[in-house]
């Protein structure tokens, strides 16, 4: 009753204001819930993931020496756990160019891939995956994966998998959090909030990514 009788004191434009955040709020929650409930669960060890002919890598920060950041070289880690084990056939590296700047990070990911003697007909290059969305259309449409392990940390793991599922593949995934992230781990987390409400209106509107650059996989059958 109290609170009713203080909104009929308060200007009606600031009313509108309060139920506009209110309703903006509420779309984000329900936004966000509906991308982790469709996106499905993932494990943390490789020995409880199932077996798929593909291990797609999603990319992350390369720093101007070369070096991955501590996410990206837990991806490529975990990824290479996942090929000794004979869990996958072929791992598709997937992430963002920057000529320019001499920028790239599937090749660094394949590079350090080799150097843990990865062969290099195991490995595909998807260097147009500017995008977590991008990645798994061009995964689909590109290179014909149809089932495949995505490998990422926890809190981008739903949203890969939603986009993936959304651009129709079947899979499953394994996350790559092998050590903490500190600050940088943080403020991940709050822009997944923003980016998984990208990935509905990515998975409604479809936005076209480019198909050259990419053949099938030849994963033997799998």
């Amino acid at each position: 009753m109290r609170v009713a009788c203080f909104l009929v004191r308060v200007p009606r434009p600031v009313r509108i204001v309060l139920a506009a955040t209110v309703a903006a709020v509420l779309l984000v929650m329900v936004l966000n819930l509906y991308v982790v409930v469709r996106g499905g669960g993932a494990v943390d060890r490789v020995e409880d993931v199932d077996a798929a002919p593909v291990a797609i890598v999603l990319g992350a920060l390369v720093h101007e020496d070369g070096r991955m950041s501590a996410m990206l070289a837990d991806r490529v880690a975990r990824t290479v756990e996942l090929w000794r084990s004979g869990k996958v056939a072929r791992i598709l590296v997937s992430g963002g160019t920057r000529p320019a700047e001499d920028y790239d990070e599937p090749a660094t990911m394949r590079a350090a891939l080799r150097s843990a003697d990865v062969p290099d007909r195991v490995i595909a290059i998807d260097d147009r995956g500017d995008n977590t969305y991008a990645s798994m259309r061009r995964a689909h449409d590109a290179f014909g994966v149809r089932r495949a392990i995505a490998v990422t940390q926890g809190f981008h793991i739903r949203r890969a998998l939603f986009l993936a599922r959304s651009a129709g593949i079947d899979a499953s995934g394994l996350t790559s959090d092998l050590r903490g992230y500190g600050p940088k781990g943080r403020q991940s987390g709050v822009r997944e909030v923003l980016a998984r409400l990208k990935a509905v209106k990515d998975s409604v509107l479809r936005p076209d990514v480019p198909r050259e650059g990419g053949r099938p996989l030849d994963v033997g059958g799998g």
